[in-house]
């Protein structure tokens, strides 16, 4: 990343319930956001080395801080947010615009993705790159599953992928 940019990049680590996370953004977006780690070190890390060259700014996450906490908390929240996929291909960015629409609560399958982009022999470049996805949560790809209801591969694990589909079963039957 040149050092054109290193006037926007902004940045911030927060504790949720469960665990730290950081989130790094441009002028433009959201660029990185990290799923919750034992921490703040941890979470700074996940961010990448463009983050040594952001500015600490609560303030300009504070909202996106707050909705991440409740939504680890177990509760419904939405993350209307500006992204910034500047660094991603279109094709990455088709498949992650199309998740960004699955409701929370819902699942759907590689095979939905794939279709939703008019591309569906294109499954398996689907997985790959919801496997880049920079963003977890916000373009919650642990939404997407096998088409046998299988849980499928995830970034942050299947545990985490696991738990964070239990937390959004458990908050929209309450």
């Amino acid at each position: 990343m040149g050092n054109t940019m290193s006037g926007e990049l902004r940045y911030v680590t927060f504790n949720t319930s469960m665990g730290w996370m950081g989130v790094l953004g441009s002028a433009k977006g959201l660029l990185r956001t990290t799923l919750p780690r034992r921490s703040a070190q941890e979470a700074h890390q996940l961010l990448g080395d463009s983050v040594n060259y952001a500015t600490w700014s609560p303030r300009r996450f504070a909202g996106l801080m707050e909705r991440l906490r409740v939504y680890f908390g177990g509760h419904k929240a939405a993350f209307p947010d500006r992204l910034d996929f500047s660094g991603a291909t279109p094709f990455q960015r088709e498949v992650w615009e199309v998740t960004r629409l699955i409701p929370y609560g819902e699942t759907r399958s590689y095979a939905w993705v794939a279709e939703q982009i008019k591309r569906p022999g294109a499954v398996r470049a689907v997985g790959q790159a919801l496997a880049r996805n920079p963003l977890p949560v916000i373009v919650p790809c642990h939404r997407v599953l096998n088409i046998d209801g299988k849980l499928g591969g995830y970034g942050g694990g299947v545990e985490m992928k696991r738990h964070l589909l239990s937390l959004e079963a458990s908050a929209t039957s309450r």
